[in-house]
């Protein structure tokens, strides 16, 4: 049997009746697009979060992308943002025409070096947009200071975050909008690509609701601006409607594995997550890092261990944005982190007896390196 980073079964067969049930009360609705699944998860992640609105989206690169071009991000314009990132939080700025501008990470949590930000900004710059990596969030208050000044728009990354909090405000209400994936993987996961654009602006709301819908607002086939088909389906709505009740649960399971891990692997020589002070972790994915990882990862799947790398190929390195002009060495520690950080698994139905192998495991082999 091989273990892996993430797998669906453990918490699909526990909650299987509920699942079946949501797509069940789809299919009986008579409505199967833009219905009251989509509008009642609508409400209630709003709600969730103390905000506004929620615009329920396909998947969470547009839930980034239509979150620019809401805020009147495009063309000609620069992003602030990390290259420690997935690459679609990066396609995004791309897709609507804006060039990313890149800050380094910190070599402590990873996260976001905000001190370098004010030092990037120019006469282009429309938008910071910080990544709440790895299930914690960035510290906000000075980019937050940062766009009030230069009149920037502040968009949050929170692909990886729901429901961390830093000082006691959760990811997503810090900002202008915040963008949300729910791919299966994250902490609140549909059973496909879902994804959702929170904000407390009514403009912004407006212009989300158009976008999603082909640029209309109030009648089909009268576009008032051109827009796109990104709407989130009513099957996963249900779904995320429901497991949005024990999201609460979900992220006090990754904790209580986050905990197991420091506990066993707390004196070896493995960098552990730290969390930036202020933050509540909620774990997504829980990242350690080796300056002899590769070696690890491959002893590891001896043991029927399978490992992720969260991230091996920072953007700013890849061939896609190599017209970008960063050379090697640009972004020192984003650098450094690619050959030495990985993943494991991390998910809040993970077994016991799974977390005991892997935790044995990787102690065996750590002692053999």
């Amino acid at each position: 049997m091989v273990t892996r980073v993430w797998d669906y079964l453990v918490e699909y067969h526990k909650e299987r009746e509920d699942i079946l049930e949501a797509v069940e009360t789809v299919f009986g609705s008579g409505r199967l697009v833009l219905g009251e699944s989509v509008s009642g998860f609508e409400r209630e992640f709003a709600d969730y979060h103390g905000l506004r609105a929620c615009v329920g989206l396909d998947n969470g690169t547009n839930a980034v992308k239509l979150g620019l071009q809401a805020l009147g991000v495009g063309p000609g314009d620069e992003v602030i943002t990390v290259s420690n990132t997935a690459a679609p939080t990066v396609v995004a700025i791309d897709a609507v025409g804006a060039t990313p501008v890149f800050a380094d990470v910190r070599e402590e949590d990873y996260l976001m070096d905000t001190s370098q930000v004010a030092d990037l900004i120019g006469p282009r710059t429309r938008c910071i947009l910080p990544v709440h990596l790895y299930g914690q969030c960035v510290g906000m208050a000075p980019l937050q200071a940062l766009a009030e000044e230069h009149g920037l728009a502040l968009l949050e990354d929170c692909a990886q975050a729901h429901g961390a909090r830093h000082h006691g405000r959760l990811a997503g209400t810090m900002g202008d909008a915040a963008a949300f994936s729910f791919y299966p993987t994250k902490v609140l996961g549909a059973y496909g690509d879902a994804g959702a654009t929170v904000t407390r602006h009514p403009e912004v709301e407006s212009a989300l609701r158009r976008l999603r819908y082909y640029g209309m607002e109030d009648r089909y086939y009268v576009v008032d601006t051109p827009g796109h088909n990104s709407r989130l389906d009513e099957v996963h709505a249900e779904i995320l409607r429901r497991k949005l009740r024990r999201l609460d649960d979900y992220i006090a399971g990754r904790r209580a594995v986050a905990r197991r891990y420091e506990e066993a692997l707390g004196d070896s020589d493995l960098v552990l997550p730290s969390t930036a002070p202020g933050n509540d972790h909620v774990y997504y994915v829980y990242v350690v890092r080796h300056p002899r990882r590769d070696d690890i990862i491959e002893a590891l799947n001896a043991y029927g261990i399978s490992l992720n790398i969260s991230y091996p190929w920072p953007v700013h390195t890849m061939t896609g944005f190599a017209h970008l002009g960063y050379r090697p060495g640009s972004l020192p520690v984003t650098e450094a982190l690619a050959g030495e950080i990985f993943s494991l698994p991390m998910y809040p139905s993970l077994p016991l007896e799974t977390q005991d192998r892997v935790i044995e495991a990787l102690t065996e082999v750590l002692a053999r390196l």
